[in-house]
Order: C-alpha cells, then structure tokens, then sequence
C-alpha cells in the first residue's frame, strides 16, 4: 500500500465500519450503572488499606459499579503471567479479587482497570523491544521512576502481553469489562516494531518532525491511530470470547485536541468515560461540563461517565491531596447539568485527609434520590458549537490551543454567560440525523473542512438550518491545505481576500446602519475589534454591513492616538438571509479574543449573532443577575432544567472556596409540543414548585440558588 493509499483509508474522518474494526453492540448492562466509584490501588495497599470502610462507602454512595486496579504496571492479584509485576506487599493475598467479591455483594458491577504504559527491569532484560525509543535511539526510562521502563503501545508488549494479562483477569474474575488507563502510549516511538510497521503499511520511515505537512507526519498520525483502534478492538474481541456480557473502555481525552477520532470512539466503545478530573490554572468553572458534551456528541445513546478526582489537579501531581467541598461539587454538577454519570477516583487506598468523603457522598445520595429524573434520553438545546478534530492536528499545529481550542472555549463562555442551552457536535457527524434538530451551527474557527463537510453543511442551511462561523473557518482543506478561497464561500457570501492580519494592534470596528445582532451597543458608534482578521470581499455589494473596520493606528506616542481614516468599506461581519437560514460570517477571531479579554461588547456580538440567526424562542429563558450555565433535557417521562450557580470571586481561578447565592431568578420553560405538566419540582430544594403553567409554557421564580437548582417537570 502506498501513502496515498494509506491516507486515504485512515483519514481522521473515516468511519470505525470503513477500517473493519466495529465492536458489537454494547449489552444491555453498560446503561443501568448512574454512579461510578473508582478505587485506584496503590503498591503497598494489600494488607494496609481498611477494604470494609471502601465497601461501606460504596453501598453509602450507592454506587452502582465499581472500577478496581487489576493489573498491568502492577498486579494486585495473584497473576500467573510470566513478568506481571506482582505488587510487593500482596504476599498470599488477592486484593483485587478480596473487593470485586465485596462489590459484587452489594449488586454493583466490576470493571477492572489496567496500566500498561510502565514496566520493571525484568522485562527489559528479557524483552528490550517490549521498551519504547526516543529519537536518539535511546530505550525510555520512566520520567518519574526511573527504575522502570516505558513501554511501546503499538508493539508487543501491548497486543501480547497485555493482552494475555487481560484474559486472565476475565477468566479468573468475570469482571464485566476492563477500562485502561494510559493505554495509547507516551509520546512518539521509534521501537524496531514501530519502525518494521510503519514501513510496512506506508512504505516509509518515521518523521522526524512535529510538521503536521510532512508527509511522513501525517501518515504517523493516521497509523498511530489505526493501529490503537486495532488493539482496542484486539482486547475487545478477547474479553467478549470469556464474557459476552464484558466489553473494553479506552480511556482517552476528548475534543478537538484529542488523540484518537471521537467519532471512532463513540461507535466501538460500549460506553464513554470523560476523563477531565478536575480544574488548574484558570481553567474555567464550566470545563467538565464541556467535556461531557463533546463526549456525549459522540456516544448517541450510550451512557457517558465523567470521571473525576477528589485532589488538586496541578502540573506539581499532588495526587493525596483534597480539594475543597466547594470546588468538588461545582466540578461534578457541572458534569450531571451536562449528561454525565458521576464517575468518582480516589488514589490510594489509605486515607490521609477525609475531607472530600461527605462531600461526594452528598453529591451521590441526591443524584440516586432523583435518579429518574437524571436519565437524560434527548437535549432539548438548539444550538450545536462544532469541534474539529482536523482543525486541530493540521491546521493548529505547533499552536493548537490558540489556533483551535481559544476559538471554542470563547464560544462556550459567551453561550454560558448569554444562558443560551447549547451542545458540541462533531466534525464528522454534521449529516442531517445529526444535525438536522439543531436551529444554529456554530463553527468557532473551523478552519479545516474537507468538501464533503462543506457540503453537508451547505445543506444543513438549505434545509433551513442557521450557520454562525468566524475567522478562517472553511478556508483550509482537511489536511490543513489552504485553498484559493473558501470552502464556504457561497454560504458566507464571502470571497477571500488574499490575506489574514495575523496580529492587529489598536483596530476597531465601526457600528453603521442598524440591525438586530447590534443590540444592546446603541450608545456608541464603535467598538475594539479583534486580534487577527481575514480580509475578505461581500459577494453582494447590497448585504448589510452593521460592522466595517476601522484600521489600526499608532498607540504611542499618545499626541498621535488618533484614526488616520474614518474607517473603511470592509465589511467585519457577514449576514445572509434565504428563508428560514440566516448565516454570520466574522472575518475576526471574536471568539478567540473575546476568550482572551473577555469584552462585553464581543460577548454581545455572538449572543446577539446565535439569536438572530435562530430567530425563535430559546427553549429556557432565564433571566436575573449572575453566571448560570443552564441546559434543558427530556426524560421518558419527564424534562428538565439544571441551574449550576457559577458565581464567585474565584470562578476563573480555581478552587472555589465557598458558594454565593445567586440574586432571584426567573425560569421560563417552553413545554413539548402536545404535552402539558402535571407537577413541577425543583429537586435541590426537594419541595413542590410554585409555577404558573400556561399556553404551554411554565414559569418559575426562584429566591436564590446556591450551588444547583434542577426543576424537574412531569410531562
């Protein structure tokens, strides 16, 4: 097989059916389980750590699986594996099996869990190729211990070794499933077995260079990642020959910055867990809500968990350590608010501080009381914000955050901040079964787009849907090609100028003839513009141009701080009506900046913009004071609206501390088509709602909400 070839059968966007490597369909038992509980042993728990207080707080929490260190780096059973680490503390004990008996006591389901990225120092000596290489040539010692060995993911040791440990954990254990941790390897391999295979299926030698545009790069990507569907579905096809009823969960990341195509994901795994433990730096207060949708986005019915930690999620890896019960609950209720099953990890089996203990067994007492109305089966949201995979790897390169990841978060702050109820879809799934119920698309600078996916969404707009896109969204192909002029270009009813701005300094952007998505800015007649720019010429000299730029000019010294012109004709926003589709187009990075600055004025512009172009009655209105990430769900029989209270000092620097009410709030839910409320509760406060329900529309007052509030409608 040839590059082009190759290429063109593992593209990122080629199906898991195209590469013959579908699991079968998920059993039944992957959806009954709402609360996850991980124990994460470490070497020396067996005979030190207190198994009966872990089962007692299983059956407190009432969780409903478990998922137990087996094996891999380290086997807390008594494998038979030649080479399997046995832990040095288990002596004739079997801690892993001593809590899946416990576990299977209390009627919870038992996954185990695997670390096969470590090895020690006999299996070097026996089997050196097991070991991954650098570039130099060099074996890889472990960067934390250096006693130990990394391990290749693609070679041997996984797809035999690692695959022998797995079936005997099945057989001796019946575990119905395995979920690996740190599975998909630890950077770049230059193995004699990565070398021979790659060789192999592309017919050249391995990159030397990050350059997504090298050749040899991006056929690495597309092997790389092949060759780690081929061992999911290895590991898969082993435990199904023990256990029919078993199944294997990768872990992986999730995003536009994934390693591993979430579409393929979502198709082969029999449920999904988004491994986003909890939040650093300045991450936002709303990120493991985000995770849970671009999860969800690609699971279709299956159940998605969110797995998250009890400690301090810093690059210093306290991994004892217990964040405050504030800061717990906010990350977890963002992730329920969002569709994920709380899935929680506790490192070690000896407690140091107990802190985090009442904390999530609140979280999961409440979550159990009012299970029924967490079984989400549909969001009713009707925005879609797309994520691009391809953008990321060929068009953000060396600079994905800010190329890629900066667009989507400014866009997921601006929906939050603007309580509009939104969802993330995929590149690869924008055909109409998947996109047809959303009234807007967002594509927050979805650069890289193949011509298949320009035209599906061509006729998304056709069918009636709005599209609201920024920057170089469309004007690259989906190798990060650029094109002479947008893909999207008659969508748009935009041609590309010849030239991106990539840094303006003191631009501005002049308010002209009025129009809805100016609303709110009536008092001045210009605003800042952004950071980087498209030029770009209107197909249709008579459209609308409620934005035009006003160029840059001198910011020093202050005497010469003035425009040189009174703006010019180039127009900053695009609009385009045809029937039911309305389309904007920004030229700028708004989303970008506005997630660097945050600007009101931006952040109104595309509130504004996703309001004009759905042009209906959002399906949740919420109006008061604060930061509210509100979304909207359909149970079997019932829907309902979660309310997670993101207000405080601390929101983009975590960890909160304490929550602070929220002023009142008013809740206006529209009701499904046809059905009427019989009883309307809101399930934190757990007492009967004071609505009004009329013309199909029920309308709450609430005084305040602490942390959450979830109003709960029987349909």
């Amino acid at each position: 097989m040839d590059r082009r070839e190759f290429l063109a059968t593992t593209a990122l966007g080629a199906s898991a059916a195209a590469l013959n490597l579908q699991m079968s369909t998920a059993p039944a038992w992957w959806d009954r389980p709402m609360r996850w509980a991980q124990l994460t042993l470490v070497e020396n728990d067996p005979g030190t750590y207190d198994l009966a207080f872990w089962l007692d707080y299983f059956k407190r929490t009432h969780s409903d699986a478990a998922c137990l260190s087996a094996g891999g780096c380290v086997a807390f059973y008594p494998t038979k594996i030649p080479f399997h680490y046995r832990s040095q503390w288990l002596g004739d004990r079997d801690s892993f099996g001593d809590l899946v008996r416990g576990c299977r006591r209390l009627g919870m389901n038992v996954v185990a869990r695997t670390d096969p990225h470590a090895a020690h120092q006999d299996v070097f000596d026996a089997h050196p190729d097991w070991i991954a290489v650098d570039a130099e040539g060099k074996k890889r010692r472990h960067w934390v211990m250096p006693e130990l060995w990394v391990t290749c993911a693609l070679g041997p040791y996984n797809f035999d070794f690692m695959t022998e440990v797995t079936k005997e954990i099945v057989t001796l254990y019946q575990v119905d499933g395995v979920f690996s941790n740190r599975w998909s390897g630890s950077g770049m391999c230059y193995c004699e077995h990565c070398v021979a295979n790659f060789k192999k299926a592309t017919g050249m030698e391995l990159p030397r260079t990050n350059d997504p545009r090298d050749p040899r790069r991006r056929a690495h990507n597309e092997w790389s990642q092949q060759r780690l569907f081929e061992l999911a579905k290895l590991w898969d096809t082993e435990i199904r020959k023990i256990n029919p009823a078993a199944g294997f969960i990768p872990n992986s990341g999730g995003g536009a910055l994934s390693k591993l195509n979430m579409k393929t994901l979502g198709e082969r795994a029999p449920m999904l867990v988004a491994d986003r433990q909890a939040r650093s730096g300045t991450t936002a207060p709303w990120a493991n809500g985000k995770s849970a949708k671009e999860f969800r986005s690609v699971a279709g019915h299956k159940a998605c968990a969110g797995l998250f930690s009890v400690g301090v999620e810093e690059a210093y890896r306290w991994k004892d350590s217990v964040q405050s019960p504030a800061e717990i609950r906010m990350w977890v209720l963002e992730g329920i608010a969002n569709g994920a099953r709380p899935w929680f990890t506790k490192f070690g089996g000896v407690l140091y501080d107990r802190r985090w203990l009442q904390p999530v067994e609140d979280l999961f007492v409440w979550h159990a009381r009012n299970e029924k109305y967490l079984r989400n089966e549909q969001s009713l949201a009707r925005v879609g914000v797309v994520y691009s995979q391809q953008t990321g790897v060929y068009y953000g390169a060396d600079r994905p955050q800010s190329r890629v990841e900066d667009h989507i978060l400014g866009w997921h702050q601006a929906l939050i901040e603007a309580r509009i109820p939104f969802e993330a879809v995929h590149e690869n799934m924008l055909d109409a079964s998947n996109v047809g119920h959303f009234a807007v698309l967002v594509l927050p600078n979805v650069a890289a787009l193949s011509e298949a996916q320009c035209k599906q969404l061509t006729a998304y707009a056709a069918a009636g849907g709005s599209v609201v896109a920024t920057h170089e969204t469309s004007l690259y192909d989906e190798w990060g090609a650029r094109r002479a002029d947008f893909g999207l270009r008659e969508l748009f009813g935009a041609s590309f100028g010849g030239t991106v701005d990539a840094r303006m300094q003191n631009s501005y952007l002049q308010l002209g003839a009025r129009h809805p998505i100016l609303a709110g800015l009536e008092d001045t007649s210009r605003i800042i513009n952004g950071v980087s720019r498209v030029h770009t010429r209107s197909l249709d000299p008579n459209a609308p141009a409620p934005l035009t730029l006003i160029p840059s000019y001198p910011d020093l010294p202050m005497e010469e701080v003035f425009p040189r012109t009174g703006g010019n004709a180039a127009p900053e926003v695009h609009l385009r009506e045809n029937g039911r589709s309305r389309v904007v187009y920004f030229p700028w990075d708004i989303d970008r900046t506005f997630w660097e600055i945050l600007s009101p004025d931006h952040g109104l512009l595309m509130r504004n913009a996703v309001t004009w172009a759905a042009h209906e009655e959002s399906p949740v209105t919420v109006t008061g004071p604060g930061l509210l990430d509100v979304t909207v769900w359909r149970q079997k029989n019932s829907m309902t609206v979660h309310l997670v209270n993101l207000n405080n000092p601390m929101t983009m620097k975590g960890p909160v501390r304490e929550f602070l009410p929220s002023p009142p709030q008013t809740v206006t839910i529209k009701l499904p088509d046809g059905r009427g409320a019989k009883n309307v509760r809101l399930l934190v406060k757990d007492r009967e709602a004071a609505a009004i329900v009329a013309s199909g529309v029920v309308k709450v007052a609430l005084d305040s909400i602490l942390d959450h509030e979830v109003i709960a409608i029987d349909l």
